[in-house]
């Protein structure tokens, strides 16, 4: 063989096995249970805060960890640790994605939190003067 032949193949295998790792990579929206079957392994939960129990958050304690309590797709509610600072108007969203791992039965450490608010993606709510002006180009 010769040696460009060599330097073809070993590329070839690297890029498969960086597909392959990519691919392992990617977790899907699951839920609680499967969560905690599979501990230390990531998973995105989609659900929503459970308003009835606390939110938890001292910044003069701990600014980079809060915790509150989230249902899942299928009303499981689980505690929810997440390392990072508590976002502004967190008890608004209507959907959170939860990004991490179960550690132990009862406990869901996540290392991304990602929200959607109710306002910014509802198409009812419009400004009373919407499409009432038209643009003359003046300004």
């Amino acid at each position: 063989m010769k040696k460009s032949h060599i330097v073809i193949i070993i590329f070839v295998v690297v890029a498969i096995g960086v597909v392959i790792s990519l691919f392992m990579n990617i977790s899907t929206y699951s839920n609680f249970t499967k969560a905690a079957r599979n501990q230390g392994k990531d998973f995105q939960i989609i659900g929503k805060l459970d308003k009835s129990k606390p939110i938890i958050y001292d910044a003069k304690f701990n600014p980079n960890e809060f915790s509150f309590f989230m249902s899942d797709e299928k009303g499981l509610v689980k505690k929810v640790i997440y390392s990072g600072a508590k976002p502004q108007d967190f008890e608004k969203p209507a959907q959170l994605v939860v990004i991490g791992c179960m550690s132990g039965d009862s406990v869901f450490k996540a290392k991304s939190l990602l929200m959607q608010c109710p306002s910014k993606y509802n198409d009812k709510k419009k400004p009373e003067s919407y499409g009432k002006k038209e643009f003359d180009g003046k300004g």
